[in-house]
């Protein structure tokens, strides 16, 4: 077995790539077994007029279009922010085995606030779950970005 190793730097970088966009600024990427990045994304929900286009959906999508797949069993899933509802039912569904986020989102989110998708007995998996991965920085990209709007 491989040492741990987190991609949550990458996550970040989405993240800010998408903060210059104009995007909320949540980034995802997804890793494969052996450590490989596979796809990575930020939101897109404006520029694409898309309520679905959020970092964690964008990066499943590229890939299961990679893997030519509807399924990620044993992958990975990195993102900035704890999932939305929407988002933890799309990782369950894509059969993430682990899922790393940083900051928590008590207002909006889904795995550890809210409707908790996970602890759901509808839920048919369950990935592993890790939070608080680059938490600090996380939290400070969101509250930039949110406070002059506020």
């Amino acid at each position: 077995m491989s040492p741990f190793r987190s991609h949550m730097d990458r996550a970040l970088a989405e993240a800010r790539a998408a903060e210059r966009r104009g995007e909320v600024p949540v980034g995802a990427v997804v890793v494969a077994p052996g450590g490989r990045i596979v796809a990575a994304a930020g939101n897109r929900t404006r520029e694409l007029a898309d309520p679905t286009a959020h970092a964690e959906i964008l990066a499943l999508r590229a890939a299961c279009a990679a893997a030519r797949s509807e399924r990620l069993p044993g992958h990975d899933l990195y993102v900035t922010l704890e999932p939305c509802p929407m988002c933890a039912s799309a990782i369950g569904q894509a059969r993430i085995a682990r899922l790393y986020y940083g900051a928590a989102d008590p207002k909006s989110g889904g795995v550890a606030h809210g409707a908790r998708v996970f602890d759901h007995p509808q839920s048919h998996h369950v990935p592993e779950v890790y939070d608080g991965i680059a938490a600090t920085e996380a939290e400070a990209l969101l509250k930039a970005f949110f406070a002059p709007r506020r």
